[in-house]
């Protein structure tokens, strides 16, 4: 029989290593992050390789919660009550192509039933073979899907009663789900969040970005923040810098070799006034969006279009900046005029058509004109936002879990 006394942890469960800069991993992260800040006992749990691995204590002991590492506080933002439980996974895990070798099997088939088991009140996993280990184990788990996949929901995991809620971003997404066997009265749309630090304002490291970004006399800032892949956007941004060659468009974000392409593309197209910085660490980009004239969400047209969850709008909006967005189905519903606790606004300055950089430089330059730059920002987009938080996001989705099953707060 279980000791209850030590079912406290809220465990959330990600496959891949890190730090990473990959959007599902900033958000599983900030999503750990939020349940932590509400007070939970909440542990990330990871994959951890490399010479690390081979610790014998912590082979001994792999489930081991502890205090947030330094690099993944600076890299993601983190605040100070999330702990943190990286798995070891010696060679030849992950090495040798096999399920046997597999560290989501390793994870799921041994870590987590005798290991882990012991001390988990709730998971919460993007992974659905966790999913299906917790219910199998008797906890209560929690599902994030985020993309289209051609895959059946197991009837027996899904009309389990601790299958508690399954949680996506987007309508489309929903409703493929549904189609694949998802209960709809088990599944929620929640947009994804901002982290609470993004809401400080920091006027005078925005100056400093200001000072080191806008070259050769350029007086307007455009920041994109976000993946460096096509179908975001970026070969229209490059584009949209040509046919503007007074502002200086900066895009933050991508790996060294996506900054390297990129880089390469704008040299050969004979671009000088787009900049790429590659990552920047969370802790240093809410002044780079508050230095900016205009944030920049561009996107292409296509499937991607459907699902893509749009994290850095929110990120966006605590900037109180001014924004310049495409019209894609999973951005919509932002078109509209919105309520707030001090009146209504257009949250988004300016619309236009995807795969169009001809409107996209119409618009920034609309905007320009109808938007000058507030040092403070616009107030309206900053209370706009504010609903938007990890920890409210958090907090609903624990609303849809029984409250018996629910980990108790702790702090």
């Amino acid at each position: 029989m279980k000791n209850t006394t030590l079912l406290k942890n809220y465990v959330f469960f990600l496959t891949e290593e890190i730090p990473k800069s990959e959007a599902h991993i900033v958000q599983s992260t900030n999503a750990a992050n939020a349940a932590a800040n509400l007070g939970y006992s909440s542990v990330l749990v990871y994959p951890r390789k490399g010479l690390a691995a081979f610790n014998p204590i912590h082979l001994a002991r792999p489930f081991q919660p502890r205090k947030t590492p330094e690099i993944l506080v600076k890299y993601y933002n983190i605040q100070q009550k999330l702990k943190v439980a990286p798995l070891p996974m010696p060679w030849p895990i992950d090495y040798i192509k096999s399920k046997f070798t597999d560290s989501n099997t390793i994870a799921t088939k041994y870590y987590f039933p005798f290991h882990i088991l012991s001390t988990t009140k709730l998971v919460h996993a993007w992974n659905w073979n966790f999913i299906k280990v917790a219910i199998k184990n008797g906890v209560p788990a929690i599902y994030e899907h985020h993309h289209h996949e051609d895959k059946q929901f197991e009837p027996e995991i899904v009309n389990h009663p601790l299958f508690q809620v399954a949680v996506t971003v987007a309508d489309t997404v929903q409703e493929t789900m549904i189609q694949h066997g998802m209960p709809s009265e088990k599944l929620i749309k929640l947009h994804n969040g901002y982290n609470s630090s993004f809401m400080i304002r920091q006027p005078e490291k925005a100056a400093e970005w200001r000072k080191k970004l806008l070259k050769n006399k350029r007086s307007h800032l455009v920041v994109y923040s976000g993946a460096l892949r096509k179908f975001k956007g970026i070969d229209i941004l490059i584009d949209v810098a040509a046919l503007m060659p007074n502002i200086q468009i900066v895009c933050a974000g991508g790996n060294e070799k996506e900054v390297g392409y990129y880089q390469q593309l704008a040299k050969e197209k004979q671009v000088s006034n787009i900049t790429f910085l590659g990552y920047i660490l969370h802790q240093d980009l809410p002044s780079l969006l508050q230095a900016a004239d205009i944030l920049a969400h561009p996107h292409c047209s296509g499937k991607a279009a459907t699902f893509t969850s749009p994290m850095k709008l929110f990120e966006y909006f605590t900037s109180g900046n001014p924004i310049v967005a495409t019209e894609i189905p999973s951005l919509m519903e932002f078109k509209k005029t919105h309520a707030y606790a001090g009146g209504v606004s257009e949250v988004i300055a300016a619309w236009c058509e995807p795969d169009n950089p001809v409107k996209f430089a119409e618009a920034i330059a609309r905007v320009l004109k109808t938007h000058p730059r507030k040092v403070e920002g616009y107030q309206d987009i900053i209370n706009f936002v504010r609903q938007f938080s990890w920890e409210n996001r958090a907090a609903k989705i624990l609303s849809y879990v029984d409250e018996s099953l629910r980990p108790p707060i702790i702090a």
